[in-house]
Order: C-alpha cells, then structure tokens, then sequence
C-alpha cells in the first residue's frame, strides 16, 4: 500500500511539476556556522590601542543541534588576512564565538587574531568563513560605514 502511495505520489509530482523533489529540511538552508556580526569599527580613535583592536570582532553562532569542531576552519576578509582555527575549537549548539583582531589569551568563547593592525575596512569588506577543507560555510559583507557594525 505505501509503495502504491509513494508512486502515485511521484506520478501527480511528475504531471503537476515535472519533477518529484525531496523536501528540505530548514536547517540545511542555514550555514552549519553563521557569521552573525562583525563589528568592523571599534568606538573611539583608530590608534591600534589593545583595546580598540580588541573591539574589533567577528562572532560566529553553531546554528545546528550539534557541537561542531572548528579546527583549521578560516576566517579572511578580501585582501586576504586569515585567522586559522589551531586546535579543537568546539563550539556547542547554539553557542557563539568571538574572534577579536588583537591580542589576548583565548578563551571557550573568544579567541584573538594577534594583529596589531585592523583588519576589517570601515567602508566595505566582506568576511568569509571557511571549513576545514576549504569549503565556504558563510560570508557576510557591507558597503558603507554605517554604525561601525553589521549583523549578518
């Protein structure tokens, strides 16, 4: 009976559509890892102070029901600056990492890039996120300057 229904099923798809696709789950729709915000403009002068460049951010949010494992996963704006996840790097369902462009200890929930320059431009750049196999997982661009930060 069930094979019955799955054929006529596939045969009304085929009439009505031309083809019989598999639906979707919405989760497959959504990045494994998305860049959520990129505060591209720390508040106050440019001085490449350790706290200006500290305020200077992308975070990353585990959007599936999984703890995903960053290790040699990137991150890189478009002239090519790369910060490269050393280690396990886990990040747990739902949670959020901070990768600032400074210098600090990391932590579970922060990490630093160690630049003493900025490296996200003020007036337009794109952040791209990138697995381990080099497959790009997210990408999150802006054109102007704006607030200072963006929300992917």
């Amino acid at each position: 009976m069930t094979r019955r229904l799955i054929g006529l099923v596939a045969a009304f798809a085929v009439v009505v559509g031309g083809s019989l696709t598999a639906a979707v789950p919405a989760q497959a729709a959504t990045p494994a890892i998305e860049i959520t915000k990129v505060y591209y403009d720390s508040p106050g002068a440019d001085n490449r102070s350790k706290s200006s460049l500290n305020a200077e951010y992308v975070k990353l949010t585990n959007r599936r029901a999984r703890t995903i494992n960053l290790k040699n996963w990137t991150l890189r704006d478009k002239a090519n600056h790369v910060y490269k996840f050393s280690g396990d790097v886990k990040l747990a369902k739902g949670k959020s990492i901070v990768i600032r462009t400074g210098k600090g200890k990391n932590t579970a929930g922060t990490r630093y890039w160690g630049s003493g320059n900025y490296i996200w431009n003020n007036t337009g750049d794109t952040a791209y996120l990138r697995n381990a196999s080099g497959k790009q997982i997210d990408k999150c661009a802006w054109t102007k300057k704006g607030k200072g930060y963006t929300n992917c």
